[in-house]
């Protein structure tokens, strides 16, 4: 019995994907539920899994082809492989692998793209993969392995010698997940009245209550862990709910004010900036913020995020402290009006009551859209977050 393999069904904010990486070719066996093919869209990576124990007949797509949604991109064939047949079509692959490396053909699309990229001879490298083929790791390990030894590795000296001041590019195509982040921020910069404000806050009291009670709310909330953002989600609500613009979003000549408050929480992967969304923030606890985030964090990098969890948000936060930034300008997310942007926190000195003391410091920076927020709500805001920030018990008491 043969099954069409399709396309998942993509939300209406997507047009179309790309087939990014075939894990399966032709002629494999596919368990049940095993990834089969990566599909890329502007927002995230989808995957295609088989839907039975079987067989991939044929492929319709090519990596690297543009589809639709719910478009058929494969042929598969329902049903175990014969027993008989797997190890015999073992054997003579195992042969090919230890005998002849990659030397073109027994590498996965993924790894050969990687090793094109990097410049990896696949002839040198043994694959670990299934039946001795060379998988992306292999690739990948294979830049910080040692050199074998001349003996060993005879084929080596038939690599290209690079001559020393040569200028050496590289031209990659960008992914679908960077021109759309690229389209967006061009379209920023064009159709926003951005302007930025700034102000620096003393960290010293959200420290000092940190340290008091980290170990003791990590035993009370199973393992989560006390940071930073806790305490600026829960400020940046409260400070929503007092200026109301800066929770708004403009659609066309009209003003949407939103009476809950969703607050994206920028997250960087290896593939670009992503954006899952903290709803109905209102309702959550310091702890819950904290767990959602480092869930978001890790799904992030494993590719495992869903459109929904990137989409909609009334307001944004980013925090460019955690890669050593001082101080920055952040750029909107559209539709919203307004991004809070967090820093470095660095010991300075400072003028405390006619005294000089050495204070950890955080600039904070709020871009918005001077379209719809005034500079006196903007530094407003900023100033409210910053008060709560100093004195957290404003965000138990809603001072």
């Amino acid at each position: 019995m043969t099954i069409e393999i399709k396309a998942p069904t993509f939300p209406e904010s997507v047009q179309d994907g790309t087939v990014a990486t075939w894990h399966k070719q032709p002629g494999e066996a596919v368990a049940r539920d095993e990834l089969i093919v990566d599909i890329e869209t502007d927002k995230v990576v989808l995957e295609v899994v088989a839907p039975a124990n079987g067989t991939l007949s044929e492929i319709l797509k090519g990596e690297g082809e543009t589809i639709l949604s719910n478009e058929v991109i494969a042929i598969f064939a329902e049903g175990d492989a014969p027993a008989a047949a797997a190890p015999a079509a073992a054997a003579p692959a195992a042969a090919e692998a230890s005998d002849e490396g990659a030397a073109g053909g027994f590498a996965s699309p993924s790894a050969r793209k990687l090793a094109e990229e990097k410049g990896v001879d696949l002839s040198t490298l043994k694959g670990t993969g299934k039946d001795g083929r060379i998988t992306k790791e292999d690739v990948e390990n294979a830049g910080t392995a040692k050199p074998a030894a001349a003996a060993a590795a005879p084929k080596a000296a038939e690599a290209p010698v690079v001559i020393a001041g040569e200028r050496i590019e590289k031209r990659v195509p960008m992914t679908r997940m960077r021109k759309r982040i690229a389209e967006r921020l061009m379209e920023t910069a064009q159709g926003t009245a951005m302007l930025t404000t700034f102000n620096e806050v003393n960290m010293a009291p959200v420290m000092a209550l940190r340290s008091k009670y980290k170990d003791q709310f990590e035993k009370s909330h199973n393992g989560t862990r006390l940071g930073f953002m806790g305490f600026f989600v829960k400020a940046a609500v409260e400070a929503l709910r007092r200026f109301p613009a800066v929770n708004a979003s403009i659609d066309g000549n009209d003003i949407v004010y939103h009476g809950y408050q969703d607050i994206s929480v920028a997250v960087s992967t290896d593939k670009g900036l992503v954006v899952p969304v903290l709803r109905d923030v209102e309702n959550m606890s310091i702890a819950e913020v904290e767990n959602t985030i480092r869930d978001f964090g890790i799904r992030a990098q494993a590719g495992k995020l869903t459109m929904e969890e990137m989409t909609g948000g009334t307001f944004s936060i980013t925090n460019g402290g955690v890669f050593g930034s001082l101080m920055s300008t952040p750029i909107i997310n559209p539709p919203q009006t307004a991004i809070l942007g967090m820093h470095s926190i660095k010991e300075r000195p400072m003028a405390v009551n006619g005294e000089v003391k050495i204070l950890p410091m955080m600039y904070l920076a709020l871009s918005y859209d001077h379209r719809l927020i005034d500079g006196k709500d903007a530094v407003q805001f900023l100033v409210a977050i910053k008060d709560m920030i100093e004195d957290p018990a404003r965000i138990l008491l809603e001072l």
